[in-house]
């Protein structure tokens, strides 16, 4: 189901490192603190790709960003007119690039241009955040986050909630989780929040039992039954996917499903109900550098991903395995 709107690309850059840290293993040989959120860089992957949206060099008095705000693109929204601001952002591609794609369109009408820089890992666009060569990103929830802040000693900080992706569990070279047999493997992803995501979605589908205190920093060696004596492949979230065609199951977050072309509805053996805890706990954010949360081209970005055609493209777009957060 993915679909191939990522159309305004206009150059490439050098590519930015991803690190995968494989770890393959039974129970015993996965007991040690999960991956940092620093092994997620380092291994090879396609050219990061900008995508960019934005005004007309003439387009810089308001008059039009008035005009644009009347527009047919949606309901006028609460924001102070740019006039020409280039806001860069970081994210990665699916479903957050094409989001904001959309959003650059409607952007364009209240004076302000959208250049966003597509990462396939989930380091970078922190520190690129952090070092001020960019406004914000989007990828990521504020779990990851505040342990990327306390593991980087940055400074970032949530600007606005706009979507969450239900986990899912897919398909490997088993169909259902009725055909889950003695050593059989699983993918999940290595970094601390969402290895433990995926572990309480295994839980609660009965492929395992964690300590009773295990929570959303849960991790393998929290494990205190294993019915299956399965093995966990732990790696990073980007890699999980590209090994299905290895392993009897994977769990994936909901933006690497999409990449991978799966459908939430028509491919997830389960996945988690969005009124779980977990899904209302891994909101994606916009997330920027303390201090910058109330400028103008900030609060205009966010006004816009919160906005009704914002809700409606994703909801028109996804098939449910990206859900608009509705505070």
């Amino acid at each position: 189901m993915k679909k191939n709107i990522l159309k305004n690309i206009i150059r490439r850059l050098p590519a930015v490192g991803i690190a995968a840290t494989l770890t393959i293993g039974a129970l015993t040989g996965c007991g040690s603190n999960n991956a940092s959120a620093s092994d997620t860089a380092g291994a090879d992957h396609e050219d990061t790709l900008v995508v960019e949206g934005g005004v007309s060099a003439n387009d810089t008095d308001g008059e039009a960003n008035e005009q644009g705000a009347d527009s047919a693109k949606g309901d006028v929204l609460n924001i102070t007119p740019g006039n020409g601001e280039t806001i860069k952002i970081a994210a990665t591609p699916v479903p957050h690039a094409e989001i904001l794609e959309k959003a650059a369109e409607i952007l364009e009408d209240y004076g302000y241009e959208l250049e966003t820089v597509v990462f396939e890992d989930y380091v970078q666009p922190n520190l690129v955040v952090e070092s001020g060569e960019f406004d914000a990103n989007y990828f990521q929830h504020v779990p990851y986050l505040d342990s990327f802040n306390e593991e980087k000693g940055t400074h970032l900080v949530d600007a606005g909630d706009i979507h969450y992706e239900p986990f899912g569990i897919y398909p490997g070279t088993k169909n259902s989780l009725e055909e889950v047999a003695e050593g059989d493997t699983i993918a999940i992803p290595n970094d601390t929040t969402n290895e433990a995501r995926a572990l309480l979605l295994l839980q609660d589908n009965g492929l395992l039992v964690l300590k009773e205190d295990a929570d959303l920093t849960a991790k393998v060696s929290d494990i205190t039954e294993n019915p299956y004596n399965i093995e966990f492949v732990e790696l990073e979230a980007a890699q999980v996917a590209r090994v299905a065609n290895e392993v009897s199951y994977v769990v994936l977050n909901g933006n690497y499903a999409l990449e991978a072309g799966y459908s939430v509805g028509k491919d997830a053996i389960a996945y988690e109900a969005s009124d779980s805890v977990a899904a209302q706990t891994y909101v994606n954010i916009v997330a920027v550098k303390e201090g910058n949360e109330n400028s103008d081209k900030i609060k205009a970005l966010v006004a816009v991903l919160r906005s009704d055609e914002i809700k409606n493209f994703i909801e028109e777009t996804y098939d449910g395995a990206v859900i608009f957060f509705e505070k």
